[in-house]
């Protein structure tokens, strides 16, 4: 079983990344403007329930791999080290810039959803993440990695679901906040950055 210490971690890194917004926040903020409230808060769950898809298929895989061999535990290792250190390396050389929301035709509430799952799970790049970032928490020694890793997923996954939840509710003061914090406009690639490449770091050194 995952230890405390791990999970505050890892509850820890996982915050840090929902302060950068990415796609899947842009589309939740375009939902909401264009739909409302129930619209924007279902696609942010549909986002989760694509989520939740990409872990089942990294519990599977990655945890047959892992308990496999020291070569394969070390394989997915430096893989996901190269690939997190190439996120944190490529973060750090963008300039700042104000994300545009994406021109998304209208729906009802409910195609919003159904649209946000496959748009989640067919996403390349979020496949890529999730088995990049979740090996760095699991333990071979602690128990079944598959456990480790479903639990990992699902708290990623309500995480989300809950973080994009209060940006809906709370789009226009949020709004003016970030307005206000140009700071963090300017900085938010040098933190993001940073933040990939000690993960990657972190997974390079981490022992079977």
């Amino acid at each position: 079983m995952l230890d405390l210490s791990t999970l505050g971690t890892f509850v820890a890194v996982v915050l840090g990344l929902f302060l950068i917004p990415g796609p899947a926040v842009l589309l939740v903020l375009t939902r909401t403007v264009h739909g409302g409230r129930k619209a924007g808060i279902l696609t942010g769950l549909g986002i989760a329930a694509g989520d939740f898809i990409h872990t089942l298929a990294a519990s599977v895989g990655l945890s047959a791999l892992l308990m496999t061999s020291a070569l394969a535990f070390n394989a997915v290792k430096f893989i996901g080290a190269a690939y997190l250190i190439y996120l944190g390396v490529r973060a750090l050389r963008e300039k700042p810039s104000s994300p545009q929301r994406p021109v998304i035709a209208p729906v009802s509430a409910s195609k919003a959803f159904f649209q946000a799952v496959p748009a989640e799970v067919l996403n390349p790049k979020t496949a890529l993440f999730f088995l990049a970032f979740l090996p760095q928490f699991v333990r071979p020694e602690h128990g079944s990695t598959f456990l480790q890793f479903t639990t990992l997923g699902l708290i990623f996954v309500a995480m989300s679901a809950l973080y994009t939840t209060l940006i809906v509710l709370t789009i226009r003061p949020l709004g003016k906040l970030v307005k206000r914090l140009t700071w963090l406009t300017r900085w938010q690639n040098k933190m993001i950055g940073v933040l990939f490449i000690s993960l990657g770091l972190r997974v390079a050194t981490q022992t079977r």
